[in-house]
């Protein structure tokens, strides 16, 4: 197998998202998970722009990691107090969570070792802009504005749940 620049830079941005992950799962303060789930998110439009994807980097940055994550620290700051951390969790919670997230690691794995995979046809770059426009904004079959529009909705719930939480205290 050659190693490649592109294998390097993806390897790189494989670890700092796992590592990211990792962190903003483990750690016991609320606002800092909520960062290193921005790095998560800044380490996918890495692999999005790696591979050409320029749209959807381009998506990710703005949606998720602006949009998304200012979405979330708000939401934090409007209902916890600031010095706000997880509760230490229980032996029995903490084994069941390993022995769940083991087990899907094993079958992760089982299913890739024994999947025959197809050769790659992949080649990289997108569709033109305007393709993807008329597929997100299609009312057809395979359209995405209802999807769209019922996400819109439930981050708008969100956030008036949030200050409907705040104005209580």
């Amino acid at each position: 197998m050659n190693i490649t620049l592109d294998l390097i830079i993806f390897a790189v941005l494989a670890v700092f998202i796992v590592v990211s992950a990792i962190l903003a799962v483990s750690t016991r303060r609320i606002l800092r998970a909520a960062t290193y789930l921005l790095f998560v998110l800044f380490g996918t439009a890495g692999i999005y722009f790696q591979l050409n994807y320029s749209f959807l980097g381009a998506v990710q940055l703005l949606i998720y990691a602006g949009g998304i994550t200012v979405l979330y620290v708000f939401s934090i700051l409007l209902t916890s107090s600031e010095g706000d951390q997880a509760e230490h969790l229980k032996k029995g919670k903490f084994i069941a969570g390993l022995t769940a997230t083991l087990a899907a690691m094993g079958i992760c794995l089982f299913v890739m070792l024994k999947h025959k995979f197809l050769q790659p046809v992949f080649e990289h770059g997108e569709l033109p802009v305007r393709d993807i426009g008329h597929a997100l904004m299609s009312t057809e079959k395979y359209g995405y504005v209802l999807p769209f529009e019922v996400i819109s909705v439930l981050l708008l719930a969100c956030i008036i749940g949030g200050i409907m939480i705040a104005r209580k205290r």
